[in-house]
């Protein structure tokens, strides 16, 4: 491997890159991955998501036949939203179009490449869903036992798109929170590594978010991008990403990062409100968002330090607001799942607010497909207009000089 160790992201103990357990055995915070060696920064033009950002990952060899093509997302500017918003620059980074529909592969694919230079041949996860079907799917795609903890109240429709790769599927009862915690432990003790929501691994992952943006956006990065949240993993690693190319020269700022979270479950957001250091618990979760919906965020604490140390934002928005800025964006040609929404339905919030000018340039990080939760469209107005198929002429002519 390349020089690189584990550090933990409050008390800075390091720990050697080849651990298993993701977590600080001093003060319990989260891991991160630091390289101590000198990159030369190149991306290469070509190649698997890995492959062409190598020198920013700590991987000494890369195998390319895990890859099911994930990244290289697109960056769409947005003309309809952007104009009913009120923004003159609105982008959204389209992760719907990864292989299992979200942007969970990206931090999958690292973490099944750390998996593999530990030598293990069991990895899993702790998920309510996005991350189940990534894992299941690299998991089949490599050839590895693959074990998926999914909650025992999981809807119907959230199971079978996983069980269809033939993971070891568990339904588990008891609290979520507390089985991401018990799930490391026991891999420790039967060599199991749980690519989980915040894994280091899935933070470098998670950090070619941040690279891509930057190449779409010609190095001249937008003054916002907006995050849903939820562990806290994958917005650790797009501030780690733009952090590290400013490092290189790449990039000659951070843009300020907006943390989002749903009313209904808003650990991270209630902490940084109040100013505080911790997050607390959040009692009764109860949101649309289910994606986002972790009511003790593994990450949170590390989330408050980053956005206080870039002067980033948080934001929480409720469930109609959600609805509304994913009806929005579909106008824009976009189903995005309800978490996914939240970034949009932010920006309006904070335009509203005049918290954002309507020059400044925003990023809305789409982290996943309508289609996981198609039950949300229950909670969508739809018109329809059932006609005799001889009728059919008659309507459209009416429809078409506005009469019907």
């Amino acid at each position: 491997m390349k020089p690189a160790a584990l550090v933990c992201t409050s008390c800075c103990k390091e720990f050697p890159f080849k651990s298993l357990y993701p977590r600080c055995s001093v003060c319990g915070e989260p891991l991160e991955v630091v390289c101590h060696e000198s990159k030369k920064g190149r991306i290469l033009p070509k190649g698997t998501l890995l492959e062409r950002y190598a020198d920013f990952l700590p991987f000494d060899e890369i195998h390319s036949e895990i890859s099911l093509g994930e990244g290289n997302t697109p960056l769409l500017k947005s003309s309809v939203v952007a104009e009913e918003a009120g923004i003159q620059n609105l982008y959204f980074k389209n992760e719907t179009l990864n292989p299992t529909w979200s942007f969970k592969d990206r931090g999958t694919v690292a973490g099944l490449e750390h998996a593999l230079a530990l030598g293990a041949r069991r990895i899993g996860t702790v998920s309510t869903g996005n991350m189940a079907a990534s894992v299941a799917a690299y998991g089949a795609r490599a050839k590895l036992e693959t074990f998926i903890l999914v909650s025992h109240n999981l809807p119907e429709e959230k199971i079978a798109p996983i069980a269809v790769y033939n993971p070891r599927l568990i339904l588990v009862e008891g609290d979520y929170g507390d089985l991401y915690f018990r799930s490391l432990e026991i891999g420790q003790d039967l060599g199991i590594y749980f690519i989980n929501s915040d894994a280091p691994l899935r933070v470098e992952g998670s950090k070619t978010i941040a690279f891509e943006i930057c190449e779409q956006l010609d190095f001249n990065v937008s003054d916002y991008v907006a995050v849903p949240v939820s562990a806290g993993g994958n917005l650790r690693g797009i501030i780690k990403g733009f952090e590290e190319f400013c490092r290189a020269g790449l990039i000659e700022r951070i843009p300020t990062v907006i943390a989002v979270q749903a009313g209904g479950c808003s650990p991270i957001v209630n902490a940084f409100e109040k100013g505080l250091e911790t997050i607390t618990r959040f009692r009764k979760p109860d949101t649309i968002a289910h994606a986002i919906s972790n009511p003790f965020p593994p990450s949170g604490n590390q989330v408050l330090r980053k956005l206080r140390e870039h002067d980033g934002m948080a934001v929480k928005v409720d469930d109609n607001e959600i609805l509304a800025a994913q009806r929005l964006m579909a106008k824009e040609g976009i189903f995005g799942q309800p978490a996914a929404a939240a970034p949009l339905a932010a920006v309006k919030k904070l335009l509203d607010q005049d918290r954002l000018k309507l020059d400044e340039s925003v990023v809305c990080v789409v982290t996943g497909s309508g289609l996981k939760y198609a039950a949300a469209l229950q909670q969508q107005k739809t018109e329809t207009t059932p006609i005799n198929h001889e009728e059919l002429d008659q309507v459209l002519e009416k429809i078409l000089s506005n009469e019907y």
